[in-house]
């Protein structure tokens, strides 16, 4: 397991987004990185963005069948899978703005879970995986 620590300060979301995406667990990974990348930038920029938090801690795991992603923030207590899905029915200047990320994470995603424990927000992502040769 990689545990990688940061200040989620908004100009250095990029920094902390590359980090990330190319730990050498997460790059490993074949056919989903893409879908990974969007991952983890809707959740860290959500987190940067809006969470208030001084930090972010993200613990990386991986093996033969899946990678887990674990987002750790201390701001305010926010769970993102209480958002209700997007209508698609309506036209899209009307829809209300927010909730396509964390519904494009659910979807990417095979598991997805959110926990608030010791002052902390829990954000846990996981899929299968096929590991680069």
């Amino acid at each position: 397991m990689t545990r990688l620590h940061f200040q989620p300060i908004k100009d250095k979301s990029l920094d902390i987004l590359d980090t990330i995406l190319k730990n050498e667990d997460v790059a490993a990974v074949d056919e989903t990185w893409r879908r990974l990348g969007v991952v983890v930038e809707e959740i860290v920029l959500n987190i940067v963005d809006y969470s208030k938090s001084d930090y972010l801690d993200v613990e990386i795991t991986r093996d033969e069948e899946s990678i887990t992603l674990c987002f750790h923030d201390g701001g305010e207590l926010f769970n993102p899978l209480e958002r209700e899905e997007p209508d698609f029915t309506v036209p899209l200047e009307d829809r209300k703005i927010g909730g396509l990320g964390i519904f494009m994470v659910i979807k990417y995603m095979d598991t997805v879970t959110f926990s608030h424990s010791g002052g902390e927000n829990i954000l846990t992502v996981t899929k299968k995986i096929k590991v680069k040769k």
